[in-house]
């Protein structure tokens, strides 16, 4: 299920919002097109705009609006020597060794300043002198950072994947904008991947040990073949599609499990894409490349393991986090897995004397995934190509964190925003078995006319919502689009006139609908589609239909959805399993089609059931179905 939201927003893409944006030529020497997100929350937004000139200009038969940023331009000062600085040029801070194909991209518009294992008051001092700062995994990038910056910082790139060493949050409210280098290191991961599920298979690293601590044990380390074994690719993107053509030339029959992998791209490899639960069941090789979510966290875990068959091998070069190391050494103990080969680990790197990492049926390597030479040149020129767009006034693909939007706007459409993204996470709560989402219509209800409602932002949180729950990926404005190609997601958007609506409110309705899939919960389907529509009432989202029935949920905390035969009692009984678990009712909903007849009943708790408690609400005879949505 889709794991708790922030209230932080998405904000509207600047430069790109334009589908006639100026080229970097047209650009004064002292004014810069600024990408940049300002934006952390409605209640900073006009603090964080004070120092930024915005207009807004209306496009005839666009449905949008043309925004226009600009900053001053970087003062020439930095930590660098006058003979080594070119005035004019922004600086930018290496503060990790970087390929040098990397520096020289950087060099060509910029002055580069590589100043490695700087300490955080080391980093702070220079910070405010520099236009963009490029690090690894090892610098964390702060609050504290960003504040000494003084707003001059306009970019921070991560050579590599994961940005848990970068504070978003900071980054956004400052006006920084936050890329990444996510593909440069596939290949390198998959062999990586290879490289261990052929170890594991053969004992190499158990055997290796064995001939230098001088024995000679031939019968202990026989090993297994992977011919005609079953691997399961637990995550179907970039990484894990390469793992399972690798395997698919050993021999092996290869399974995946990905909400969002596009069937077209698995047939052509030669993969099966199945559920989670059938991936389990089936596989002899269990390889992990999903990304470390709140709904992926520890998903792998004793009930998981549970439904292994016995003696299954397991490798995982994607995050420690998605498997729960205490289960893994039980089950490892107790021979459900045979073995596992670990190179990522929930804390890096392990303590001393780490028993999982002490186990004999485990191999282990220090996060060495993404750890080629070329890999890493690759990383460097990825970056160095973010960061230089970013730095042109481009907006990059690989951006993390939200460009800026005018207040006015975004005021207006608060709301909607939220709305729009829960709609979006419940729908993929609602999606079963192995398709994935693959096409998404969105129907806007308005009065208002189509060139006086832009509804990119709100197209953008509807996949947003969609993504975040079953990936890594962070979702805005500037990458949605982007994103949802990628994955194979084609959303299609339409606007209905409303007959009773009013000018002075955006939305009166927003209709989510998903084509092609099975449900979970049968009742939200509606012309053999997934169906949910929403609106605002008093500021707040509400969920307004569930396939043909109407409801009336307040979208705030989780919602337990169930299909009943309406008769007395039936709001009592529900209420009762509930409360004898201390679980609060927010709210209380039930709509249906006639008096004792069909009803779909809508409850907003503050507090998850246990499966117990859930179990207890589906054995009452007069439900037919019910599902729980987290949002």
């Amino acid at each position: 299920m889709a794991a708790a939201v922030t209230n932080a927003i998405a904000g509207a893409a600047v430069a790109a919002a334009v589908a006639s944006a100026p080229q970097r030529e047209d650009l004064s020497s002292t004014v810069r097109a600024c990408p940049f997100s300002s934006l952390a929350s409605f209640q900073s937004l006009s603090a964080s705009c004070r120092s930024v000139s915005t207009s807004v200009r209306p496009r005839k038969n666009s449905g949008s609006a043309r925004i226009v940023c600009a900053v001053a331009a970087p003062t020439s000062t930095n930590s660098r020597s006058p003979s080594t600085e070119v005035v004019g040029k922004p600086t930018v801070l290496v503060a990790e060794k970087l390929g040098e194909a990397g520096l020289e991209l950087l060099k060509k518009i910029a002055n580069v300043d590589c100043s490695y294992n700087l300490s955080q008051e080391e980093l702070c001092a220079k910070i405010p002198l520099c236009d963009a700062l490029i690090v690894r995994s090892g610098t964390k990038v702060t609050r504290e950072v960003f504040e000494a910056s003084n707003g001059r910082l306009k970019v921070v790139g991560r050579a590599g994947v994961g940005i848990d060493n970068v504070d978003l949050q900071a980054a956004t409210e400052v006006g920084c904008l936050v890329v990444n280098a996510p593909t440069a290191n596939t290949i390198a991961a998959a062999e990586h991947g290879i490289a261990l599920l052929t170890a594991l298979a053969r004992n190499v690293a158990q055997a290796n040990a064995s001939m230098k601590a001088g024995e000679w044990k031939r019968n202990k380390y026989v090993g297994v073949s992977l011919v005609d074994k079953t691997l399961a690719v637990m995550g179907f993107g970039k990484v894990g599609s390469e793992v399972a053509r690798r395997a698919r030339g050993l021999g092996m029959h290869v399974l995946a499990h990905d909400p969002y992998a596009p069937a077209d791209r698995a047939r052509a490899i030669g993969v099966e894409l199945v559920s989670f639960d059938e991936a389990l069941q089936r596989a002899d090789f269990i390889s992990l490349h999903m990304p470390l979510t709140p709904s992926t966290d520890k998903v792998f875990n004793d009930e998981s393991f549970a439904k292994c068959k016995r003696g299954v091998r397991i490798v995982n070069v994607a995050r420690g986090g998605v498997i729960d190391e205490e289960a893994l050494f039980r089950a490892l103990d107790s021979g459900i897995v045979a073995q596992a080969a670990l190179d990522v680990f929930t804390v890096e790197p392990p303590q001393k004397g780490d028993k999982l990492v002490q186990h004999e049926n485990v191999v282990v390597t220090p996060h060495l995934g993404a750890s080629t030479v070329e890999a890493q040149e690759g990383v460097a020129v990825e970056i160095a190509e973010a960061v230089v767009g970013a730095l042109q006034g481009e907006l990059a693909a690989t951006a993390v964190n939200a460009p800026m939007v005018p207040s006015e706007v975004l005021v207006e459409l608060a709301p909607y925003v939220t709305l729009a993204d829960r709609l979006g996470r419940l729908a993929v709560q609602l999606v079963s078995g192995g398709a994935g989402v693959k096409d998404v219509k969105v129907t806007y209800t308005s009065a208002r006319a189509d060139d006086d409602l832009d509804t990119r932002l709100l197209r953008a949180m509807i996949i947003k919502g969609l993504i975040e729950p079953v990936s890594s990926a962070i979702i805005n404005l500037v990458n949605a689009d982007f994103v949802a190609k990628q994955r194979g997601l084609r959303i299609s958007e339409e606007r209905r006139p409303s007959d009773s609506g009013t000018v002075e409110v955006p939305l009166e309705t927003i209709e989510v609908r998903i084509s092609h899939v099975d449900s979970k919960f049968k009742t939200a389907i509606s012309g053999g589609d997934i169906v949910l529509v929403g609106n605002v009432k008093g500021g707040v989202p509400h969920l307004v239909r569930v396939g043909d029935f109407s409801v009336d949920v307040s979208l705030e905390g989780s919602i337990i959805l169930c299909k009943q035969v309406d008769q007395p009692g039936m709001i009592g009984k529900v209420g009762n399993f509930l409360g004898e678990q201390n679980v609060n009712i927010s709210f209380m909903s039930v709509g249906r089609d006639a008096p004792r007849k069909l009803a779909v009943m809508a409850i907003g708790v503050d507090d998850t059931p246990t499966k117990e408690t859930l179990a207890k609400i589906g054995g009452i005879n007069a439900i037919e179905e019910f599902v729980f949505l987290k949002l």
